[in-house]
């Protein structure tokens, strides 16, 4: 049972990876790499490393934030234009 459940996030964290990479939208693909960076966590609690978790939760939310900040800097500053 724990060998599917840990292949089912593995293949969801290859998934919303290479969704990140292709998708075309920048909004979208900070959703995909937060979305990854859920199921990192998921996996690392799978696998016992609660600490490990915390670390990447922590890491994905503040990584997540930045990127979210700096894309609405980016908007603001091309409407002016």
């Amino acid at each position: 049972m724990e060998l599917y459940l840990l292949a089912g996030i593995l293949v969801l964290m290859v998934i919303t990876g290479i969704g990140a990479l292709f998708v075309d939208d920048l909004l979208a693909a900070i959703i995909m790499f937060s979305a990854f960076s859920f199921f990192a966590v998921l996996l690392y609690l799978t696998l016992g490393a609660p600490d490990v978790a915390f670390t990447e939760a922590v890491v994905g939310v503040v990584s997540t934030t930045f990127f979210i900040i700096a894309l609405n800097g980016l908007r603001r500053r091309c409407s002016k234009r």
